[in-house]
Formats: structure tokens, sequence, C-alpha cells
């Protein structure tokens, strides 16, 4: 699967399930919004089995697997029917076990020492974790300098909300944004799907009228 195919709406949400059973509401309450991509953290024992739900029940969803931590994880990932794999690190067990099956990995960067050893990996389309916390756009913009004429493009995440999010979307290294705002750990607990909805709708409205410099 390309990369491209889930990043075209520059827009992921980094869910963390703790229920299987809310899973396919959740997706349908982002599909509801206009988001077709979900990033399932692996934080959660549910993690695989909501994967598989969303994806049996919802296939115009775009499923991934995040924190994967180990190729066992990117194994269970792959076995759900996850279409892309995100680590928060740079783990060359977990990308090798990710391109052994085939599966699209965003591995963690956060140094230029990272980045150029992502690079040398052959890894192009990187997330850029904890994005606010170690600098968040003024370190992405001087990453820009060494490495913008590579091609490497990163999806921040961490820290990121409505607020700030057009300021993520500006810059022209940045393929796509996580976040976790749209579908935080409460509101999945409350069943709040009605305000997902609009919390999606309302951050895919930002994504349109910003404009890339």
């Amino acid at each position: 699967m390309d990369a491209q195919a889930f990043l075209k709406q520059r827009l992921l949400c980094v869910a963390v399930i703790e229920h299987a059973d809310d899973a396919v509401p959740l997706a349908e309450a982002l599909l509801a919004g206009g988001l077709k991509g979900i990033e399932v953290t692996f934080r959660t024992a549910g993690a695989s089995a909501a994967i598989a739900r969303i994806r049996q029940a919802l296939p115009t969803m775009q499923v991934g697997a995040g924190t994967l931590l180990s190729a066992d994880q990117v194994k269970q990932a792959v076995d759900a029917g996850a279409q892309f794999g995100v680590s928060p690190g740079l783990s060359e067990a977990v990308l090798n076990a990710a391109r052994s099956a085939n599966l699209p990995l965003f591995p963690g960067v956060l140094t230029p020492t990272e980045v150029a050893r992502a690079l040398e990996l052959g890894c192009k389309h990187l997330k850029f974790f904890p994005a606010e916390a170690a600098g968040g756009v003024n370190l992405l913009q001087t990453l820009a300098g060494p490495f913008g004429h590579t091609g490497v493009k990163f999806v921040p995440s961490g820290g990121i909300t409505a607020a700030n999010l057009p300021h993520y979307l500006a810059l022209p290294q940045v393929a796509a944004v996580g976040g976790s705002w749209m579908a935080e750990r409460k509101l999945v607990a409350l069943k709040a799907w009605s305000q997902i909805t609009a919390l999606t709708a309302g951050a895919l409205h930002v994504v349109s009228q910003t404009q890339v410099k």
C-alpha cells in the first residue's frame, strides 16, 4: 500500500482504545466527520481486536497500528489487518519485521542523527515524536535545513491540538499530522461519538483552510 494513500487527508487520528467494542463506533464517528485514517495504538490489550473489527466493518477506513515496539507486535498488527504501522522510535528490528510483512512503517525520529539513520535505512516518511515537547514547529523548520533536499517528510504527533494544528500543516516538510484530541480516551469512554465527529470535522476544516508555506 502506498504511504500516500493514507496521508492525502493530512490528518490522522491517534486513538487509544481500551475496549474493542468501542472500535467500530469510534471509527464510524471519525468517518462521519470526514476522516478516513485512524492509528490504533498498541497501548492496550484490545488493540489487535480493535483493528480487526474496524477492518471488517468499515472497509473504507484506513487503519494503522501505532506504538509498535517489537517484531511480535508487528506480527499481531499484520494478522489483525493493519494497513500501516507507526513506531515512536527508530527500531531496526521493528522496521525489518514490517518490511518482511510488507507493512508500510513510519519509524519515529527526533534528532538529526535519527533522521540521518532513517534515511540510510531507506525511510522517507517519519513520525516526529514527541513534537511539542521537543520544540515543535521550530525544530521541524530547523531540520528542514540539512534534510530538505532529501525528500524526507514528517508526521508529527505528541502535544498537537486544534489550536496549533495549522502551524504544523503550513510546513512543506509535514506530510500529515497525528492527533488524539479528536478522540481522547475520556471521549471514547463516554461514547461521545457526536462530539468526536464534530471535532474531526473541525480539524478537517482547518486542513482545508491551511496553506502550505
